[in-house]
């Protein structure tokens, strides 16, 4: 049994850090919690070993998550800004050379009167396609990602 969850963490992992995301560290250190917890505890069989490698994954995963996401979150920002509605921007990172594809929706107001927009995003990580739809809105002259 510990083995299947073993498998699903170390499956999950890569795609909690990688994805598109703006909120990526955050991410990343659950991811990295997770994952670090499970090894841990297969490793060392004990709440201790546990412990310690939910820690060390919670610090990984969040290091990897922020320095990943600057550049792509800069990029899906401007998309959101400045992308006419139904027209696709797409960029490149030039560190990791994923890439991206943002078709932002018209915007407008959610309940609480904030400005926001639907965008469908195709992320191309690791060679692999992956198609999301999400939701921003406009949070202190910033588009950010509603979950």
């Amino acid at each position: 049994m510990l083995k299947k969850y073993l498998a699903i963490a170390l499956l999950t992992v890569p795609l909690l850090t990688t994805s598109c995301v703006p909120q990526k560290a955050t991410t990343g250190a659950v991811g990295g919690a997770a994952g670090g917890a499970l090894l841990g505890q297969a490793i060392g069989h004990n709440t201790k070993s546990t412990l310690i490698g939910a820690a060390v994954g919670t610090m990984l995963g969040y290091m990897i998550g922020n320095e990943m996401d600057k550049y792509d979150h800069d990029q899906l920002n401007r998309a959101y800004e400045a992308t006419p509605s139904h027209q696709t921007s797409t960029w490149s990172n030039p560190d990791n050379g994923n890439r991206y594809a943002v078709t932002p929706q018209p915007s407008y107001q959610d309940q609480t009167g904030r400005d926001c927009r639907d965008a469908e995003i195709l992320a191309t990580i690791n060679g692999k396609a992956e198609k999301t739809v999400t939701r921003a809105c406009r949070e202190n002259g910033q588009w950010v990602i509603q979950q």
